[in-house]
This record gives structure tokens, sequence and C-alpha cells, in this order.
């Protein structure tokens, strides 16, 4: 079967795999309560024949197609959890459960992998080796979906793995791949400081614990600055500060949490230690105490290079040379580092943006949605790309 067929056949599902797309947007599901969502795709895995399917965990869903010939595993993942985001979207296929929707196009990568199931699993006799489709719950929350998926067996004996996300902010018809750090590692923390409170009018009686919080903050800006080689990538970012409940009322205390974002292992280590050590060295100088709490998130999504190799290959035969974009790493992050943990493995966006037609919003937006032009994209690589690994 030639790659025009697949042209053939995946014009044929197109219609199929934007319908499980809406139906899925009109059914989302947060993360770690995908219970009608994974029913619903076990279902449609299990009308396609050729295909064991099983639930690995609670709320997740894996597919194995065992070739007709012996050779490598390869597994491909979709995530299928939605964001607690009330939907202001007004198409036909908009959220009915009040508060939650789709908002960063799971529902997209979930008809993607369903469709690209129901063309392999039509292709038994050309595999040489096994595919797994993971169709994984909760990537939207700490601690995941991913390491639950792993730690029930599902990378046992897997070669590669393989998995894509459809970007809004980026035009469709362009593909994005990058080489080696991909995403960063998200790691959290924590910080109170207690001083001690008075009246506005006598500062010289308190420990203003708001005016040490606001030095904590920029000096951990130093960290990136001066303690960090310019040639690590780090972000230290403080999202909350609070304190304080009058005007005219010195705070006792203040509380404030954050992200940091980095690549390097050994690296990612050592930033709490210089994050404690400014808070603390700043609260004793002003008298004043403090609590320091850090949470280390996914591991950062590092792609394997020959496996990028493939998938650019794959994409240059499919579509071209315009249609590839070299990208640089990005400070978000995916708990599709779990499975990269278990075997070499490529992660790859897809342009899912439209400025004609008004899909310009952001991922986590009550307006997010995609073009679902952008679903044939994932479907026709993950099938060519399927077909090369195990070639």
């Amino acid at each position: 079967m030639s790659s025009t067929t697949f042209d053939d056949v995946i014009e044929r599902i197109k219609k199929e795999v934007i319908d499980w797309r809406r139906h899925l947007h009109q059914n989302p599901e947060l993360s770690f309560h995908e219970e009608k969502t994974s029913q619903f795709v076990y279902e449609t895995l299990l009308s396609f024949g050729n295909l064991e399917v099983t639930r690995p965990t609670k709320y997740s869903v894996m597919a194995r197609l065992i070739g007709a010939h012996p050779g490598k595993t390869l597994a491909i993942r979709a995530d299928m959890d939605a964001l607690p985001i009330n939907e202001e979207n007004t198409f036909a296929f908009v959220s009915r459960t009040p508060g939650v929707m789709h908002a960063c196009g799971h529902d997209g990568h979930t008809a993607m992998l369903l469709g690209t199931a129901k063309i392999l699993t039509g292709l038994k006799e050309r595999i040489k080796g096994e595919i797994r489709f993971l169709f994984q719950h909760a990537e939207e929350y700490f601690p995941g979906g991913a390491q639950e998926m792993v730690d029930a067996g599902v990378m046992e004996g897997v070669d590669v793995v393989i998995g894509a996300h459809l970007i809004s902010d980026f035009e469709i018809g362009k593909v994005g791949i990058v080489y080696g750090p991909m995403m960063a590692a998200p790691d959290g923390f924590w910080i109170s400081i207690k001083g001690k409170g008075g009246h506005g009018s006598a500062p010289h009686q308190t420990i203003d614990s708001i005016a040490i919080g606001a030095q904590v903050v920029t000096n951990l800006q130093h960290i990136v600055s001066r303690y960090t080689d310019p040639l690590d990538n780090l972000v230290i970012s403080v999202g909350k500060f609070t304190g304080g409940e009058a005007p005219n009322v010195i705070a006792d205390t203040v509380e404030m949490a954050g992200t940091v974002r980095s690549f390097d292992e050994k690296f990612r280590k050592s930033v709490p230690v210089h994050m404690e050590r400014v808070v603390k060295g700043i609260t004793e100088a002003h008298g004043a105490t403090y609590k320091f709490r850090y949470e280390y998130g996914y591991f950062p999504v590092i792609n394997n290079d020959e496996v990028t190799r493939v998938i650019e290959e794959t994409v240059l035969e499919v579509y071209g040379d315009d249609a590839i974009d070299l990208q640089k790493p990005k400070m978000g992050a995916e708990d599709f580092s779990a499975f990269l943990r278990k075997a070499p493995g490529c992660y790859f966006v897809i342009g899912a943006g439209n400025q004609e037609k008004g899909i310009v919003y952001p991922h986590h937006h009550p307006r997010f949605t995609i073009d679902e032009d952008a679903l044939e994209y994932g479907v026709k690589i993950f099938v060519n790309a399927a077909l090369k690994f195990l070639s």
C-alpha cells in the first residue's frame, strides 16, 4: 500500500475522526475522572478488530496491534483529559459540562490516535512487530497519568515511543520538531515568611513581611542571572504573592508560590538549595522566619536524535520541506517524559491555528479551539512513521 493509498484511506475516515473529536469536546472530563472518555475509547477500539484492548489503569486504555511478522515494538501516545475552564465558544459542539472544557487539544489528540489505530489495524499483514496505542489520562494534573501507566507495565518491551501535540499558536501546515531537550521539568515551590505585624504609621515597631518578601522575589532572580551558567536554561517565576488585608496595617505573614523550569537533572537538583539559601539569608537579616517547600514535577522531555530524525524524514516524505519547522526548546512541560525514561522517542508539535478562521486563542483559554484539518496531519504522520519505524 503506497502513501497515495493512505491519502485515500485517511480521506475516507476524516469525517469520522472529526466526529470523534467533537464528541470528546462535548463531553470533557477532568484529570483522574476520565470515566466516560476512557470507556468511549475502549469501545471504539474494540470495534476496529485485530486489537488486544485493555485497561492498564482505572482511566487509561491500551490497544496492542500484533503484526503478522516479528519485529520491534512501537508505542504511540495520546492524552485524554480536559481542564477546569468554562467554555466561551459558540459552535455547535461546545462542552456540555459547565466549568469543564477541552482547552488544550487533547480531544484532538485522542481522535488522531483512534484514526491511526483504525487505519493500521487494516495493515496487520504488513506490520513487522507490534504497535501499542496508549490513551493516557491526567496529563494536566501532577503527578500525571503517564507515570501510572508506566508503573502498570505499558512500556515493557517497547523499543520506541512517539507522541504529538496540536498547537493553536502554530499555523496549520507546519510540524515543529526539536532535537534533544524539548520541554522542561516543571517544579513548584512554596514560601511562607513570618514577621511581626503592626500599624502602617509605625513601621519601626514591626518586622515587615511584605517588604522582606519583595526582596526575596527580586533576589530569587539572581539565581538565574548570577548563579547559573548562561548556557543552562532556567526560569524561576513567582506566580502567587499574598499578604495583608488592610492598607494601613503591616502584615505579619506573606505567602508566595511559583514555578521553576529547567532541563538538566543534576543542575535541577541544585536549584532549591540556592533558593532556600536566598530565603534564609534575607529573612534572618531582617529578623523574620520562613518555611520553604519544594516539589519536583515531571521530568524534562528529551527527544532522541535518531527517533526524531525518522519523524523529520516522515514529514519530509509526506508533506515536503516547507512543512518542517526546526524549533528551539520550550519551557512548558509534559508528562510524556515518563514514557521517554523507558524507551527512546520523540515528541513533536502539529500546527492547528488558522488566522483566517479566527483560530488564534492560546491554550487554556475559554475560547481555545483547533483547526480540525490539522487532525489529518497527525493521523498521516503517525501512520507513515509507524510503518517506517517497523519496516
